[in-house]
């Protein structure tokens, strides 16, 4: 990404329009939903249904500032993009479509119900619905599951998407994937048995507690093998859900229509509301929040929420279609260890004790529109979240820097006088850039000189996301964002902490953490049914991070969010970390 930066900040006078619409009862609009120009109301869309309605047809029409990371299940890992594969992908089990927490309940899917568990927790048995089909008409079985999931083994090819499954099922690693399957059918993983077409079962190396939390993840999506097209699936997959692409122009637009060849009776989770679905993709952020208040388009498919300038003009005209969503976001910045100086701990500290989190705070729009100070490394709802445990003082001082005692471990580390590194911020993520900008200004107060490198967020894969590019580019921390692949301490921390997960290329590990009783404390919580236990294990695992300095939480974010008077169905849902529930929306136009 290119290198830049920007010093845009929320004004006093907009942060106080904000505040004062948000304290305002705001909740006298129109709730049929009729395109009369109306909203639900504030926050009809936390905790309850806006514009209730089972109207078929018409278009719903997203708006992004990014990318899909990869329209290919198995590559796929930005939550949005998990959020709107459901439109053309299914997994044996998937999401509850309710509100709130309730939508972290899995139900089943492709599958008559969840999982038959036996041998010791170690065995999973599906047997599948009747009118399974795919696209073209043909039956979609157990062996189309299995092929799409052992896709994950094929790392050469596949990459960039979420490794759970492949480390539950096989952690040594010993498939190699389908393209290397010397099988005639290309199912040679034995962790998998289709021993028929309605049947799939699960043979795990050992129990895990969250095994099926996992197969919800798209990774657990079904391919068709004779229309997999390998590193380039991403640009036409084949579709197991009620739409199939008719366009795809990557950075531009997404097209889908009604898949004719799905059969609702197979699928008791999907409305399938509208006719057609678009996403036109524009880095124009103040510009889509414009056009998003026109009229123009419904939803921000990223779901990241609005820009200073657009929550301003939402809240003086259009309140009764803004909602203030409480994320499982944590924005953070991981100090990558194998950069120097951050192989020093004391190094390490001094970034956290220079730190302005208040200052951070302020920049992504203060307390109402971005978000509590963080201290924890775990988000609010997950088990294992502990505000108690502040080891840099940072609630105590209001989460103001210790100037002071920066300069002290920079002294510890060898660096009085600090010294020069890269921080890391894509530039197509609201507020990212410039909460990167008012961090380098923080730091250079110590002596510690961060050149910003920005690149578009569907990069991040190839480039922080390679501990290879990482080093070549000399950066030493990353600034971005994470929310749980699914609701427990594994599904929010091990992709980003345990040194298992480390990889070549999709590495979410960016501090390079290698800490073997960090690793330990994941199979031991992970190995438990006792959710307090877990959650014991999970708050000493914060204690090791944040002790150790390596990876520095700043805000749980919250976001304000925008969603059309035109659109049905609309509600937050925890299991897209607070985004709406797209696979529910409908839309529903006044003639």
């Amino acid at each position: 990404m290119p290198t830049g930066s920007s010093k845009r900040r929320l004004t006093a006078g907009a942060a106080l329009v904000v505040a004062t619409a948000l304290t305002a009862s705001a909740c006298g609009g129109d709730s049929d939903g009729e395109g009369n120009g109306k909203g639900a109301g504030y926050n009809a869309g936390i905790g309850k249904v806006a514009n209730k309605s089972t109207k078929k047809g018409g278009t719903l029409r997203f708006v992004a500032k990014q990318d899909l990371d990869s329209a290919d299940p198995q590559r796929a890992y930005f939550g949005m993009t998990w959020d709107f594969m459901r439109y053309y992908t299914r997994t044996l089990v998937t999401y509850d479509t309710k509100p709130g927490a309730a939508s972290n309940k899995l139900v089943p899917d492709m599958a008559t119900s969840t999982a038959k568990i036996s041998n010791g927790g170690k065995t999973y048995t599906y047997t599948l619905r009747d009118g399974l089909t795919w696209e073209d008409g043909s039956k979609l079985t157990s062996k189309d599951i299995k092929y799409g999931i052992e896709r994950i083994w094929a790392t050469k090819v596949i990459t960039g998407g979420p490794a759970y499954l492949q480390k539950a099922l096989d952690p040594k690693r010993e498939y190699k994937g389908p393209y290397e399957d010397k099988t005639e059918d290309k199912l040679g993983l034995d962790a998998i048995k289709t021993p028929d077409d309605k049947t799939i079962v699960f043979n795990l190396a050992k129990p895990n507690g969250d095994f099926e939390y996992m197969l919800a993840m798209p990774s657990g999506s079904p391919v068709k093998a004779s229309k997999d097209t390998g590193a380039k699936y991403t640009q036409r997959p084949f579709s197991s859900g009620p739409y199939k692409f008719k366009e795809y122009k990557a950075n531009q637009k997404i097209e889908l229509v009604r898949n004719t060849e799905w059969k609702k009776s197979s699928d008791p989770v999907r409305p399938a509301l509208p006719d057609r679905i678009t996403v036109s993709i524009s880095k124009n952020l103040e510009e889509n929040d414009k056009r998003l208040m026109a009229g123009d388009y419904d939803i921000d498919m990223n779901g990241t929420g609005m820009t200073q300038s657009g929550r301003t003009t939402a809240f003086q005209k259009h309140k009764d279609s803004v909602d203030n969503m409480e994320t499982d976001f944590v924005r953070y910045v991981a100090l990558v260890t194998k950069a120097k100086p951050f192989d020093d701990i004391h190094c390490r500290k001094a970034v956290f004790y220079a730190t302005d989190f208040a200052g951070l705070q302020k920049t992504r729009g203060g307390k109402v529109a971005a978000g509590d100070i963080a201290t924890s490394v775990f988000p609010k709802a997950i088990k294992g979240h502990d505000d108690a445990y502040d080891p840099y003082g940072i609630r105590k001082r209001a989460g103001k820097p210790d100037l002071a005692k920066a300069k002290d471990e920079l002294k510890k580390c060898g660096k009085p006088g600090g010294f020069s590194t890269k921080l890391t911020a894509r530039n197509d993520q609201t507020g990212e850039v410039e909460a990167a900008t008012a961090l380098q200004e923080q730091l250079k107060k110590v002596g510690i000189n961060a050149q910003i490198a920005t690149f578009s967020g569907a990069d991040s894969s190839n480039l922080t996301g390679s501990p290879a590019v990482t080093k070549k580019r000399g950066y030493g921390m990353v600034m971005t964002g994470w929310g749980p692949d699914f609701p427990t301490g594994q599904g929010f921390g091990q992709p980003l902490w345990d040194s298992r997960f480390i990889a070549e290329n999709g590495n979410y590990n960016e501090a390079q953490i290698s800490d073997p009783k960090i690793d330990k404390l994941f199979d031991d919580a992970i190995g438990t049914t006792d959710l307090n236990k877990a959650g014991d294990l999970y708050k000493k695992l914060n204690k090791r991070i944040l002790d150790d300095a390596v990876w520095m939480p700043f805000l749980y974010e919250k976001n304000i969010t925008w969603r059309s008077p035109r659109t049905t169905n609309v509600y937050s849902a925890a299991a897209y970390s607070g985004r709406y529930d797209y696979v529910s929306l409908g839309v529903n136009d006044k003639k």
